[in-house]
């Protein structure tokens, strides 16, 4: 092994990646708008969800229901009639119609149990299941606080005292936006690292690089480190400049810890791009080959849902997957403060499936090489 010609060669793909600006362009998106995007836009709980009534009964108790339902978890009711509630729905102007029937006030006087009408757009799905929760307890609450001529205040014989560490206002873009910056290091050293490859291969360039003084271990691993060293980079200036200083999300712990934990795992995910890359004969291929192993990799390493809540065969065999580590060691690191001391076990569990993933893909770097040579 050079050391020169290992720098040499990282220099050579740094200068061809600065020259493809479809890439740059990906970089740039994936560690700014789609962070920005990831934190703010897509909130998990009920935020202005568009609502309108049916007010038939136009009673005190129709209009005090009527009024219950205000931002930020619902926008102002649109009153309508009957007429207009399939087609606003149609159009996708409500997710929410509540038919208020006549008469209703003097039922629920007379004990009679009547029935209100409430249909759902479940092409939002999100708002869909968790609005309908929230509007079945806003009616309840409603009608049997004016039933009862008053609003109950229920005694219960212990007191749960409720204390949210580490995100005390449940705010969804502290954790939308550092679990984006993980699935952007894992998605672009993947891509980065595979194009790479293909690219020699479709240009030709790769007959070049094998008449020359170079061993098959130092193009690869000339790859490995420019590609790592530039998703590297770019998720430190995203975490510093849209994470803690556009979105102010506090960062608990080290961030150069972090980093280093970022280190390894670009160092497992940079050797599976090249993998994947020598399984591939083109472009196309590769990226529908990238489909079928990125997506498992974000969607159970933890970073989506939690891992206790995925049947037991998953988690076992997610540990086989560096996602699910650099998830794990990302947020005690970042939002618990961790030290070293407590995340170790990610770190040599990152090390060791990294070095599995480079020996494979060396592996099968030099028969692809032999085979071409």
């Amino acid at each position: 092994m050079n050391p020169a010609n290992i720098f040499n060669l990282g220099i050579k793909e740094l200068r061809s990646l600065a020259r493809d600006p479809i890439m740059m362009v990906l970089i740039v998106y994936a560690f700014t708008f789609s962070v920005y995007i990831a934190a703010t836009a897509l909130p998990e709980t009920l935020n202005r969800a568009p609502i309108a009534i049916v007010d038939e009964d136009q009673s005190p108790l129709s209009l005090r229901i009527d009024s219950a339902f205000y931002p930020p978890y619902f926008t102002p009711p649109a009153m309508i009639g009957i007429p207009e509630m399939d087609s606003r729905m149609d159009a996708g102007r409500d997710t929410f119609a509540l038919d208020i029937p006549p008469d209703f006030q003097r039922d629920v006087l007379a004990g009679r149990a009547p029935t209100i009408q409430l249909n759902v757009d479940a092409t939002r799905m999100s708002q869909a299941f968790t609005g309908s929760g929230y509007i079945q307890s806003i009616v309840t609450g409603e009608v049997a606080s004016f039933a009862q001529r008053y609003r109950a205040v229920s005694r219960l014989p212990v007191d749960l005292a409720l204390r949210a560490r580490f995100n005390p206002n449940l705010n969804q873009s502290w954790f939308g936006g550092v679990m984006q910056i993980i699935d952007a290091i894992t998605m672009l050293s993947i891509v980065l690292t595979g194009a790479a490859l293909i690219r020699e291969r479709e240009h030709g360039t790769i007959e070049h690089l094998l008449v020359m003084p170079v061993t098959p271990f130092e193009i690869m691993v000339s790859k490995i480190w420019a590609m790592a060293l530039v998703v590297l980079t770019v998720s430190a200036v995203s975490l510093i400049v849209v994470v803690q200083g556009l979105l102010a999300v506090p960062i608990e712990g080290s961030v150069p810890l972090f980093l280093a934990g970022a280190a390894l795992q670009l160092f497992a995910t940079t050797a599976m791009g090249i993998l994947l890359a020598t399984l591939a004969r083109s472009m196309p291929q590769f990226g529908l080959l990238l489909m079928l192993v990125l997506l498992p990799l974000q969607l159970l390493s933890g970073a989506s849902t939690p891992r206790e809540s995925m049947p037991v065969a998953i988690q076992y065999m997610m540990q086989a997957a560096p996602n699910t580590h650099f998830v794990i060691l990302a947020q005690a690191i970042l939002y618990r403060g961790a030290g070293f001391a407590v995340v170790w076990p990610q770190f040599l569990a990152l090390a060791l499936i990294g070095t599995g993933l480079f020996l494979w893909a060396q592996t099968r770097f030099r028969s692809t090489i032999a085979t071409m040579a």
